[in-house]
């Protein structure tokens, strides 16, 4: 079920909301429980047991964990807590790679398992591993209440696609939140402004993108437009996602963390990746960076442990080479980035424009189907190989999509959010809100019933 499909917008989650505030506090969580697995078997019934699996495994190593006296014991439930949810990564997202890549090294012909990816395993699997690790730490109070942890594992606004929610930053919530009307309505604005962000922007570049990878006349301006695209698109349907996600989660109490900062007017690629997949930045950094002794350990231990996150970084995002490629990159230009002190000296247009030139080589490398196509679509980038500079076709979508580029570009800043507050200020800003927000969900929704099928681009993650 997606947040941008009719079925969620106008049967589930008014039913879901209008059942969640009649109830009585101490039902709440069943309720959000019960309807965020109902919400989880729509799209992968024959995976919602694995799910409810990974809900009891990981509540009962957290009551281990919790109970043994011996720091050892301890650790061993921890390991198997770990080992498990990495087990599960390793059989159903990276078992096809490995066997993929060991058969083509060896020219062996082993058979693939070909499983089908459970949808948000990556997501619900790290929060999982962040509340047993936080545990074992003594920073987290154990979970007694299985209905309780149930619904945070499984919590449908960011169940599928993030932002990466830890248990610390909820425990306190899932025994005693507040409701209101403001945090009602503020959660409701984010939630349309995320759809908005989705329907009317992501899923219109996503169609250009789809439109170029059909294409027979393809040029360099075409590959220019095709990876502006692709880096406008991957933004707003990430962004839009989370912002639904969060504002979702303020409707039923919960304070979510943001996972996006604007990250295109980066100065520095260090600083895109703090604005960023912020939720999975702050992850990495400290369940694998800090363990592995962060920068305080001899320099070459330090590129050694630079290139180990973003190796999986990297893979984290899928099993292909192009993404390990991809997580790499960012780990040679942050490491550049700290050993030619010139690039900070930099002016500030010149640092924005060498950071964005990164991301957008990075996308395209992100988006290729294999290491090949990445070559290939670099080339063309660059005019390699005999691709014409601009062709007839490449002018018609030029001219087609430039009103949404001009949007994609504005809304990436926070020219937009300045406006709106401005607004809200005056007297005709409480009159116009309401106004705008209906008459956002009625364009979306006109978009919908028109438009075809188009999942967040985090769902295959």
């Amino acid at each position: 079920m997606l947040f941008s499909g009719i079925p969620f917008l106008f049967y589930f989650l008014p039913v879901v909301v209008g059942v969640y505030f009649l109830l009585p506090d101490k039902l709440k969580n069943a309720w959000l429980l019960f309807s965020s697995l109902f919400f989880y078997a729509w799209g992968e019934p024959k995976y919602v047991l694995l799910m409810v699996a990974t809900i009891g495994l990981f509540y009962g190593c957290g009551l281990a964990i919790d109970r043994c006296e011996s720091k050892r014991w301890k650790r061993v439930w921890l390991t198997v807590s770990v080992a498990v949810s990495l087990g599960l990564l390793a059989v159903f997202k990276y078992a096809d790679f490995f066997v993929g890549s060991f058969n083509a090294l060896t020219g062996m012909g082993l058979p693939l398992l070909r499983l089908a990816l459970p949808i948000g395993i990556s997501f619900y699997t790290f929060q999982c591993l962040s509340y047993t690790i936080d545990v074992y730490r003594g920073n987290a109070a154990v979970q007694r209440n299985i209905l309780s942890f149930g619904a945070y594992v499984s919590l449908f606004p960011q169940l599928i696609a993030g932002p990466i929610v830890r248990y610390v930053d909820v425990a306190k919530q899932l025994e005693n939140r507040s409701h209101s009307y403001e945090a009602f309505t503020l959660g409701l604005r984010r939630f349309l402004v995320g759809l908005g962000k989705k329907v009317l922007i992501a899923n219109q570049l996503g169609q250009l993108c789809d439109i170029f990878r059909a294409s027979g006349e393809k040029s360099v301006v075409f590959y220019w437009m095709y990876a502006i695209a692709f880096t406008l698109h991957i933004y707003f349907d990430f962004s839009g996602y989370s912002d639904m996600a969060i504002g979702l989660g303020r409707i039923f109490g919960f304070h979510f963390p943001e996972n996006f900062n604007y990250p295109y007017l980066s100065r520095s690629v260090a600083e895109f990746w703090r604005r960023w997949h912020i939720s999975l930045g702050s992850w990495f950094r400290d369940y694998v960076y800090i363990p592995l002794g962060g920068n305080r350990v001899s320099r070459g231990r330090w590129i050694f442990n630079i290139l180990v996150v973003w190796m999986l970084t990297g893979l984290w995002h899928g099993a292909a080479w192009n993404f390990v490629v991809w997580g790499l990159v960012y780990a040679v230009a942050l490491l550049l980035e700290k050993q030619i002190p010139l690039l900070q000296k930099l002016p500030d247009i010149l640092r924005r424009v060498y950071v964005l030139l990164v991301v957008i080589l990075g996308f395209v490398l992100f988006n290729a189907a294999d290491l090949s196509q990445a070559a290939a679509d670099m080339a063309g980038l660059f005019g390699i190989g005999g691709v014409p500079l601009i062709t007839g076709e490449s002018v018609y979508y030029l001219r087609s999509y430039g009103l949404l580029f001009a949007a994609g570009i504005v809304g990436a800043t926070p020219l937009i959010k300045h406006l709106a507050q401005k607004v809200e200020k005056t007297r005709i800003g409480a009159v116009l809100e309401p106004i705008v927000l209906i008459g956002l969900l009625l364009v979306c929704t006109a978009y919908l019933v028109d438009g075809s099928f188009n999942p967040f681009l985090y769902f295959r993650f």
